[in-house]
């Protein structure tokens, strides 16, 4: 087998596994409300350490690509996200639970940067485009992980128990994958933020992948409540599940669609699925029209954020690793900051009118499109 292949293989499995951890954790937030007996907001409260904790990330990632290879901080970050689980799912104390959610969100931000890094060099040793296809098995990861969970629930499994299996899962596959991620990738140029005006192109993917990130993070976060809470599913995995099928199969294919109607023409497609799926879910809370209306907005929010991290080995200004450190901290900002809005607005008003903010979300993607593609034909 070629050393290329082994080499996607070995990041792949960590896309997988990131998926994995990550929608372990979103499908068993259901659980965490109750068990600690939150409301929408106090829930909301907790969501908002993620976004704090990333933000205190953003000089520690931007030190780490300026000082390392993708390969060691990578690993590392994958051991202790799956160590905050496992924290996450044994504790009974608030502020563990704190600790370990930021955690997570920090591993998370790290291992976002390093693992779209690795595929962004990987990516010049092929002839076609493979980076969709990374993401589409973090989708699957995530699929994996929804359907792990939904099992387990089935079959009365605590979260203490499905939280080690998680665990125990990703250090083996993380530890295997080690010895053949992408070696010495550093760049020698273009890995420090530079002050001053900010960089159009840049600012341009920071605001698309923020609108996305909103839309995205909320289904993680709040599908499943909104299938328990207002579809009134005993199963409240459904919605996530579903969501997460079309995500895969969207961003399995992802690629292809670029190819055949450009990547302009893909921004304005995700957009109206998005739009008309929360308007079907919002319009329609029932059981199928819901599922549809999930399936829907996973078809169209699954290729933005892989088209905004191929365009970010288009900067001039920064080196691969660097445009995708900055332009994560607007997506985990999206990912992190829409979810305990959602909370606060559905204690407003409800969760069923909150879902509108992702709406709005979809809409802003043709606009900044279109300003990112004025700065191409410059």
């Amino acid at each position: 087998m070629q050393l290329k292949v082994k080499q996607r293989i070995a990041l792949s499995t960590c896309f997988f596994l990131s998926g994995f951890c990550f929608s372990s954790w979103a499908s068993r937030i259901p659980t965490i409300k109750t068990i600690f007996n939150f409301s929408e907001a106090d829930l909301g409260n907790l969501l908002l350490v993620m976004p704090i904790a990333s933000l205190i990330g953003l000089p520690i990632s931007g030190w780490m690509v300026s000082k390392f290879s993708s390969r060691n901080p990578l690993i590392l970050a994958m051991l202790f996200f799956a160590a905050s689980l496992l924290v996450v799912g044994y504790t009974t104390n608030i502020i563990a639970l704190v600790v370990a959610v930021s955690v997570f969100s920090f591993c998370m931000r790290i291992l976002n940067i390093f693992m779209n890094t690795q595929t962004i060099t990987l990516q010049k040793k092929f002839k076609r485009k493979i980076i969709g296809s990374f993401h589409g098995i973090w989708s699957a990861g995530g699929l994996t992980g929804v359907a792990f969970c939904t099992l387990l629930l089935k079959l009365d499994i605590s979260i203490q128990t499905h939280m080690l299996l998680v665990t125990l899962i990703t250090v083996l596959g993380a530890i295997t994958a080690y010895f053949y991620l992408l070696k010495n990738d550093k760049s020698e140029g273009g890995n420090k933020i530079k002050l001053g005006k900010p960089d159009p192109f840049i600012f341009y993917l920071g605001i698309l992948i923020f609108f996305a990130s909103v839309c995205e993070g909320g289904m993680f976060d709040w599908s499943s409540v909104y299938f328990e809470d207002v579809v009134g599913e005993e199963i409240f995995t459904l919605g996530y599940f579903t969501f997460m099928v079309f995500m895969a199969l969207s961003r399995f294919s992802s690629d292809r669609v670029i190819e055949k109607i450009g990547m302009q023409n893909s921004y304005y497609l995700s957009s109206g699925l998005i739009v008309l799926g929360i308007a079907i879910v919002i319009l329609l809370p029932y059981l199928w029209p819901a599922l549809v209306g999930f399936s829907l907005i996973g078809l169209g929010v699954a290729a933005v954020i892989p088209m905004i991290f191929t365009s970010a080995g288009d900067s001039k200004k920064y080196s691969a690793g660097m445009a995708i450190s900055i332009i994560s901290t607007y997506g985990i900002l999206g990912r992190l900051l829409g979810p305990p809005i959602i909370g606060y607005l559905a204690e407003l008003f409800s969760l069923k009118l909150a879902f509108l903010l992702f709406l709005i979300c979809g809409l802003m993607l043709i606009p900044f499109s279109r300003k990112l593609f004025t700065l191409y034909e410059k």
